[in-house]
């Protein structure tokens, strides 16, 4: 009789308890270094061995890449057919592991599972809609149960199911844990009191204590509050508008958005990939003709051509120099905009989960970098950062009435 094994590590004191406790829907809050990847991978393993289909949903295609990776060569004794393209594995067992990024969740409907993990749950840029729309209904065939683990980034809907899974009596069927990193054993004692000394207070805590802090390791604060303006396909007569555009190459978005001058609301958003240059500037055309903008803000970095372009056509264009300084400059102002509810934007899922998990770092020269966490994006939060300045800076246009004169024949 063959024999086939698979090795996972001995789960810890703390991975133990959570096991033991589990429930139907599952939200663990760890620290960095807890062991996180080691049970959600024990988690998704459980099921494929015992023959069922199960899932596995990575934030965006570039963590997606790492997590099929690792748990492709640790199911490499049991595999017996797999596909690249589609991150499926199919076991001898007769279970099968689909891997999906919530980059685009609506690729997954349609499917049945027995179980789902969502890694780095708290990443998501609108786990609530995937969670909702898409991944829910997947578990109904099977009653199937689900894991959502992370760190925590903010009072972001990670929080809002954790907050489910404490209250036992309101939703039995649901549990949640909060588990500090010191709590692994393998992880040296000296790294946490190192980091410690050295992080922010607020960052430690997020990071490495798990906890839930509002605007925690984020730069803006109120994004729901502000998610409150409606969208304009065409210019309101009277009114000025400014676009701000983040330019993206073959691999990367590209964002445009508008925002109405007289009223302070962004009211415009497109947002595309995988176009070559002609055809991104087709569409920055259709939104100069909808809103005949009296400033364009786009970065002159990496996009001279464009700017260039579209000063040969007399169009208002306004170039900004990305640098440490100036970045920070519009992030600032962006994020006072909607703190104190100055600036009102659409509620679209893309740009709110990138404004709740754009993070600022500070250097070791006292000086912060900005941007989105490893794997996400941040197109639309510097296209609105450039249009959010670019409103502020730019000529209004005056309209000049001229009086026709009168003639007295006497």
């Amino acid at each position: 009789m063959l024999t086939l094994e698979i090795v996972l590590p001995r789960p810890h004191v703390g991975q133990k308890a959570v096991s033991k406790d589990a429930k139907r829907f599952n939200i663990l809050a760890a620290g960095r270094r807890w062991g996180k990847n080691t049970l959600a991978e024990e988690k998704i393993i459980q099921p494929v061995l015992a023959g069922d289909p199960a899932a596995w949903f990575s934030p965006t295609y570039k963590t997606l890449a790492d997590d099929w990776r690792r748990l492709r060569e640790l199911l490499v004794p049991v595999t017996k057919g797999k596909s690249e393209q589609e991150h499926r594995l199919e076991l001898v067992t007769g279970g099968i592991l689909d891997m999906w990024s919530l980059d685009e969740p609506d690729h997954a409907r349609g499917r049945g599972y027995r179980r789902v993990v969502l890694d780095e749950a708290a990443s998501v840029p609108d786990l609530e809609y995937a969670w909702q729309n898409v991944i829910r209904p997947t578990l109904t065939d099977y009653s199937g149960d689900a894991w959502f683990i992370s760190t925590p980034k903010g009072l972001n809907f990670f929080h809002t199911l954790w907050l489910r899974g404490q209250d036992r009596k309101l939703y039995p069927e649901w549990g949640s844990w909060q588990r500090v990193s010191s709590e692994n054993p393998y992880l040296p004692p000296d790294e946490i009191r190192n980091a410690q000394e050295e992080l922010p207070e607020d960052v430690f805590a997020q990071e490495y204590l798990a906890q839930f802090l509002e605007g925690a390791g984020g730069v803006f604060r109120k994004v729901l509050e502000a998610a409150k303006a409606e969208r304009q396909d065409q210019a309101v007569r009277g009114h000025s508008y400014v676009l701000g555009i983040d330019l993206g190459q073959m691999q990367d978005f590209t964002a445009v958005m508008a925002v109405d001058c007289d009223l302070k609301h962004q009211v415009y958003m497109d947002r595309f990939k995988e176009l070559d240059w002609d055809t991104q500037a087709t569409r920055i055309d259709a939104a100069v003709a909808r809103f005949n903008p009296v400033g364009i803000v786009l970065e002159r970095n990496a996009a001279t051509h464009m700017v260039e372009r579209l000063q040969k056509r007399g169009l208002p264009v306004i170039p900004f120099l990305t640098t440490n300084a100036s970045k920070h400059q519009v992030i600032m102002e962006l994020g006072k905009g909607l703190e104190t509810g100055s600036l009102q934007i659409l509620s679209d899922r893309t740009l709110i989960g990138e404004l709740q998990a754009y993070r600022a770092e500070k250097l070791p020269s006292g000086t912060f970098r900005y941007g989105a966490p490893e794997g996400m994006h941040d197109d639309t939060v510097m296209a609105l950062a450039l249009a959010w300045w670019g409103a502020a800076n730019a000529r209004p246009r005056v309209a000049i009435k001229v009086a026709q004169p009168t003639w007295h024949i006497r």
